[in-house]
Order: C-alpha cells, then sequence, then structure tokens
C-alpha cells in the first residue's frame, strides 16, 4: 500500500469513526524484508494493511497493535534476538524468524472521540456545541425545538427526549442544557440512557430538587450517581456563552476522569489475565534433517531456505524462488527488480 492509500484509509476510518493503529518501523537490522520508515495500519479486527515486514513478525504486529487500540495508549515494541538491549519503555520480543534480523516498531492508536449529547436548544446549548465540537469531541444533540441547532452542522438532531434515540447515538457524556425547558423529561431521558456520566446545568438548589423527582420517577441509585450538578467547575458565569465554557470545562474533566478509569481498569484485567503476545515458532521447520540439506538464500529477509520442503515457491522470469513465508513472497512480488538485484550478487545455493 503507498502512503497516500493509507492516508486514505486513515481517513475512512476516521469518518466511520473505526479505531485503528499506525505502525512505523523505527529500526531495522538485516536480514530483515522492511526498511525504517516503512508503515502498516492495523484496524480493531486484526486487518492489517501495509508493509512492516515478512509473515514472521505479522502475528506479534498485529497483536500488539490490538492491545494498543483496546488500551488507548502508544508503544514501542522490538522483534530481536539481540543481547543485552533491555529497555523500560520497550516491549521486546523474541524474533521468530530464522533470519535473526531485528525489528523496532512504534505503534499509534487512533480511537474515535467520543460522543457527547448536548440536550436543549437554549443559546447555552448551542454555544455548548460549538465549543465541545472545538475540543475535537463528536457532538450530538436533542431538543423540543431543534430548529436552533439546524445551523450547527451536527451529525445528528434528535427531536424530543427518547431514550432509543439516545442510546443509537452512542454518547460517553449527556450536557443537559434545557435551562427550563423540559429539564425534567431531558433528564430521566439522560439518565436512563446508556450514557457514563450526565452533567445538569443549574444552580444547586434546583438540582437537588430535580434528583428528588428524578428517585419519584424510579431512576435507581447507581443511575442517579451518574448525575453530576452543576456542571463543572464554579467559575461565576454569568453569560450563556460563560456558562457554556463553565459545563464543557466539566465535560473534559469528565472524559478525562472516565479515560484514566477505562486505562485502569484494562491494564488490570491484562494483568489478571496474564495478557501477553502468544510466542511463535520461527517460520524456518526445525527438522534436525534440514541442516544438512540443500539451502537458499530467501532474496527478501536472507533467510536459508530447504528447497525440498519449501511451501512458498514463484517462478519468475524464468527462474524459481524460495521463501520463508508468504509474506516475503507477496514483498518479492511486489519489487521483483529491487530483489533481483540481491539475488545477482549472491550465491543462490550453499550448504551450511
Amino acid at each position: 500500500m503507498s502512503t497516500e492509500t493509507l492516508l486514505q484509509l486513515e481517513q475512512r476510518l476516521i469518518e466511520q469513526a473505526r479505531p485503528f493503529a499506525v505502525v512505523t518501523v523505527i529500526r531495522a537490522a538485516p536480514p530483515t524484508s522492511t526498511w525504517v520508515g516503512a508503515q502498516a495500519l492495523v484496524e480493531d479486527d486484526g486487518a492489517l494493511h501495509g508493509w512492516i515486514g515478512g509473515g514472521c513478525s505479522r502475528a506479534i504486529v498485529i497483536e500488539a497493535a490490538q492491545q494498543t487500540i483496546r488500551a488507548g495508549r502508544p508503544k514501542r515494541i522490538r522483534l530481536s534476538n539481540e543481547p543485552d538491549r533491555a529497555d523500560a519503555d520497550v516491549e521486546a520480543h523474541a524474533m521468530p524468524c530464522a533470519s535473526n534480523g531485528a525489528l523496532e516498531l512504534f505503534i499509534q492508536p487512533t480511537l474515535p472521540p467520543p460522543t457527547v449529547l448536548v440536550l436543549g436548544s437554549t443559546p447555552t446549548a448551542l454555544e455548548a456545541c460549538v465549543l465541545v465540537q472545538r475540543m475535537g469531541l463528536r457532538v450530538c444533540a436533542a431538543a423540543n425545538v431543534t430548529a436552533p441547532l439546524a445551523a450547527l452542522g451536527l451529525p445528528r438532531v434528535v427531536q424530543g427526549f427518547d431514550v432509543a434515540a439516545f442510546d443509537a447515538v452512542k454518547p460517553l457524556l449527556v450536557l443537559v442544557a434545557t435551562q427550563g425547558d423540559g429539564d425534567e423529561d431531558a433528564l430521566e431521558a439522560a439518565l436512563r440512557s446508556m450514557a457514563a456520566a450526565v452533567l445538569l446545568i443549574a444552580s444547586q438548589r434546583k438540582a437537588d430538587r430535580l434528583r428528588d423527582t428524578m428517585r419519584l420517577r424510579g431512576i435507581a441509585p447507581e443511575r442517579l450517581a451518574a448525575l453530576h450538578a452543576p456542571a463543572g467547575p464554579n467559575i461565576h458565569a454569568h453569560t450563556p456563552q460563560e456558562i457554556a465554557l463553565g459545563a464543557v470545562a466539566g465535560l473534559i474533566a469528565m472524559r478525562g476522569e472516565l479515560e484514566e478509569a477505562a486505562a485502569a481498569g484494562a491494564a488490570a484485567r491484562a494483568d489478571a489475565r496474564g495478557e501477553t503476545v502468544p510466542p511463535l515458532s520461527p517460520c524456518e521447520a526445525s527438522d534436525p534433517a534440514a541442516a544438512l540439506a540443500p539451502r537458499y538464500l530467501n532474496p527478501v529477509c536472507g533467510m536459508g531456505i530447504d528447497i525440498a520442503s519449501a511451501k512458498h515457491v514463484l517462478d519468475y522470469g524464468g527462474e524459481r524462488f524460495y521463501f520463508c513465508c508468504d509474506g516475503c513472497k507477496q514483498e518479492f512480488e511486489r519489487q521483483p527488480a529491487k530483489y533481483l538485484a540481491i539475488v545477482q550478487g549472491k550465491a543462490h545455493l550453499e550448504k551450511t
């Protein structure tokens, strides 16, 4: 995949709000079939696009990329059998390929921004929608009167306060900014939704009264615990713009708290499961008889191949080439001229 194609794929996944990770080669010690700066994209389902080395490293890289997506944090990994290269901030794995090259990669996950659902079409609600978008979050809205929201270019605007419609939006956070226009119905729908937290723009006295009303409406205590009111810090706000600013500050703080808690929980679950990338057996057969067989040097990664048992073979230009894995074969097919030049500079057949 070209860099341009990878960028187009990234953009499409971002538009679809789908998580992925970009893997970049930052060190490549020969023999290896990749180069510094090579990149690949790994989707959350494990689909890999691009090139970061042969099949030997593929499973390790995919699993490590999926771990970064789950944790929401980047990492560096090293595939090497070199001694004395331990670093606290690098996740080390044995190089499974018998060619014994070395790779170091940086994996950066990209997660879709969480959705904030703003309830109401008051001046404060409109200003909050604008500010939340500027913070890089995805914003949807719901109101009894939706006309004022039309000019904001939101991906979705819901008419009324319907729990099923809220859950279809899948908000992480809900900001209730109705300010007298359907407060009780809006707050009840927000608390009955799957949102992790609900922030309410109201004075302390009004917030306490609405809490009591929610209890009378049958809202469970554990959901009432998700209600945060007043929304945001006390910045002595008076105008709709100032009130919205304080509320959005509360949203950003709550997002950070939820993400930290989720990361800590994911790390604890991984530790409890002993989650590590499973070790892989070398892609070369470990048959002792192979040591006496004729050896062909894989032109891509430099690994010695037993011709008699080779599974990955390609006829090209009237000549037969042997590879340790399908990844190396595909890389040869992608740049045959490059690897033909390598072949011409080496002996094809040798005894070990």
